[in-house]
C-alpha cells in the first residue's frame, strides 16, 4: 500500500453579490471567461463552469481516485455535487442583479457507476420553472459519449424580489 499527495491551488473567492449591479448570468459568464475565478468547490473535486446561457449551465470535470468510496467506485457526492451546482448556476442566470438564491433540495438518481477511467463528466442544468420564491431546474452527468451516469433536480429558494417568468 502506497501513500499518495494531492496538491492543488485555488483562487480567492470572488463572491456574487446579490446586491450589486450584475446579472446572475453577467457573473458568470465573468466566470466562464477568466475574468474572475471558479469557485473553489471546483479545485477540491477536480471540475470546472465551462458553458453557461439563459436557463442553462454546464459544469465538466475529470473525476479520480482521490473521490473513490470503499467499493472503488466514485463517491456519489461528486455528481450529486455537479448537479447541485449546474441546476443552481442554471437558476442564477435567470435572476436579475439584487437576487439570489440557495438550494432547498437536490435530488440524484445515479444510474451507472463512475470510475477514475471513466475520463470526462459533462453536467448540463436546465431550469425547468423560475418564480418569485422558488426554482427548479434538472441536470444530466454524461459521459464524452453521452452516456448517462447520473441526473437529478433541485428545488430553490430565490433570496430577493424575482419577477414570475418561465424559461
Amino acid at each position: 500500500m502506497s501513500e499518495r499527495t494531492r496538491t492543488y491551488t485555488w483562487s480567492e473567492p470572488v463572491v456574487f453579490d446579490a446586491a450589486g449591479d450584475a446579472s446572475g448570468l453577467a457573473y458568470l459568464e465573468a466566470m466562464v471567461a477568466g475574468r474572475i475565478p471558479q469557485p473553489p468547490i471546483g479545485a477540491t473535486l477536480g471540475f470546472r463552469l465551462v458553458e453557461v446561457a439563459a436557463g442553462y449551465a454546464v459544469f465538466e470535470g475529470e473525476p479520480s481516485e482521490h473521490v473513490l468510496n470503499p467499493l472503488g467506485t466514485v463517491h456519489g457526492g461528486v455528481a450529486l455535487t455537479l448537479v447541485d451546482s449546474a441546476t443552481g448556476c442554471a437558476v442564477l442566470t435567470m435572476l436579475p442583479p439584487g437576487v439570489g438564491y440557495t438550494t432547498l433540495e437536490t435530488k440524484a438518481n445515479f444510474v451507472r457507476p463512475i470510475l477514475p477511467e471513466t475520463g470526462m463528466l459533462r453536467c448540463a442544468a436546465r431550469t425547468l420553472h423560475v418564480g418569485r420564491k422558488t426554482a427548479t431546474a434538472d441536470a444530466r452527468v454524461e459521459d464524452a459519449d453521452g452516456r448517462l451516469y447520473a441526473h437529478g433536480t433541485s428545488t430553490l429558494l430565490v433570496l430577493g424580489s424575482a419577477p414570475e417568468s418561465a424559461p
